[in-house]
């Protein structure tokens, strides 16, 4: 008796039987299930194809960054033509030829507060891919308290929710880099286990190898199942606020307050104002960062200190700007929240007080709103809550604002 040679099932069993060569059979369940399959597999072909087809290109990754970051477009347009060649890289063919392209790691100079980790957050909502954000002032040496460096890999994959596949291809941005710099310029002799050793340990992940991560995190012991995962197509964005650095590049230029200049460099145009424009490999090197991690991170710009307009700009302009989120907050007890244009005059002036940056907006508008957001939600008859400048220096004029 004829039976289908996919699920099994007599040929009374079912409507009919297709004949095949070597006595094998197919019905008609299966021939619809099997063409099901074809059609899915064809439609995600197709999406990888068009996805291949259609990378977004640097202008158009500026731009959506341009509706999230005020400012900032000297390290957006190096930051975006980064992630699109990383991208092309990603999705070439090594096989082709004998032509291999190396990965377009980045480091972000600038002081806290201008936006470092805010880019790299918006590029990974762009693209759609794993992102997660690691302290590197929390790293140590494997062996030693702390957390080792693979614990970075373990972050992301949790982000990816463990797929693996998905998880190396995601986004790591590792903060506070310059806290890992080593105690001098010259190589350590005693053991540097949060500074020069973090820095080694951070090399393989930042070229390319496969790592074992342990799953939950924590410390690798034998017993433990470990999950392999291959860096070599993980975009690793690195940022730090390098205080003091200027100094270095001072130096450097040989700028002085007071006398004259004779350097090498004194005819090149040196910026007083951001002297972070002018950073370079040798000023990283000399600040702490070892040779073989720079060369590792070739893509490196600089964030611009936020001056009172650009503040006021990342207040109001972006999508999710703080005024635009705390309307929405009141806008869903009925409240229409407005602001005397002042007011974020004002706010602004505190923040620079705070030198925090746009990370003290934050602490300035919460402490600004939280009495009415206390109380309003419950006082049913009022629809609209304008914050005036009077209002507005009787909350704040009490608190301070410190820079850490």
């Amino acid at each position: 008796m004829k039976r289908c040679s996919f699920c099994g099932r007599s040929e009374k069993e079912v409507s009919f039987l297709v004949d095949g060569n070597n006595d094998t059979h197919i019905c008609v369940d299966c021939a619809k299930l099997a063409d099901k399959y074809f059609y899915q597999n064809q439609e995600d072909l197709n999406r990888a194809e068009s996805k291949k087809r259609n990378i977004p290109k640097p202008k158009e990754i500026k731009k959506f960054l341009d509706d999230y970051v005020i400012g900032q477009d000297i390290a957006k347009e190096r930051i975006c033509v980064a992630v699109y060649n990383h991208y092309k890289r990603i999705l070439s063919k090594d096989d082709i030829d004998d032509v291999e392209i190396d990965k377009s790691n980045i480091l972000l100079v600038g002081p806290t507060g201008t936006g470092k980790t805010l880019i790299a957050r918006t590029i990974a909502k762009y693209l759609d891919l794993p992102f997660t954000i690691v302290d590197a002032t929390v790293l140590t040496e494997a062996g030693y308290v702390g957390e080792d460096v693979e614990s970075i890999l373990t972050r992301l994959l949790q982000a990816a929710d463990y797929d693996v596949e998905k998880a190396e291809k995601g986004i790591i941005f590792i903060d506070e880099i310059d806290k890992i710099a080593r105690k001098g310029d010259n190589p350590s002799i005693t053991r540097d286990v949060s500074g020069e050793g973090v820095q080694q340990g951070l090399l393989k992940l930042l070229e390319g190898s496969i790592v074992l991560v342990p799953p939950q995190g924590g410390r690798k012991h034998p017993d433990q199942k470990m999950i392999p995962i291959n860096t070599k197509n993980i975009l690793f964005i690195c940022g730090g606020a390098f205080e003091g650095i200027e100094k270095r590049i001072e130096a450097r230029y040989n700028v002085h307050s007071i006398g004259f200049s004779t350097g090498k460099e004194e005819s090149v145009h040196f910026d007083s104002e951001n002297p972070l424009r002018h950073v370079s490999s040798k000023d990283l090197k000399s600040f702490g960062l070892i040779p073989e991690l720079i060369g590792r991170v070739p893509v490196v710009t600089y964030m611009d200190k936020l001056d009172k307009e650009a503040l006021k700009k990342i207040l109001t302009e972006p999508k999710n700007s703080l005024v635009k989120q705390y309307q929405k907050l009141f806008s869903l007890d009925g409240i229409s929240l407005k602001f005397e244009k002042k007011v974020y005059d004002y706010i602004v002036e505190r923040a620079i007080e705070s030198g925090l940056g746009a990370r003290g907006l934050r602490s300035i508008m919460e402490d600004l709103m939280n009495k009415a957001m206390f109380t309003l939600p419950s006082e049913k008859d009022i629809k609209e809550f304008k914050v005036t400048l009077k209002y507005a220096k009787e909350i704040l004029e009490n608190i301070t604002y410190k820079e850490d």
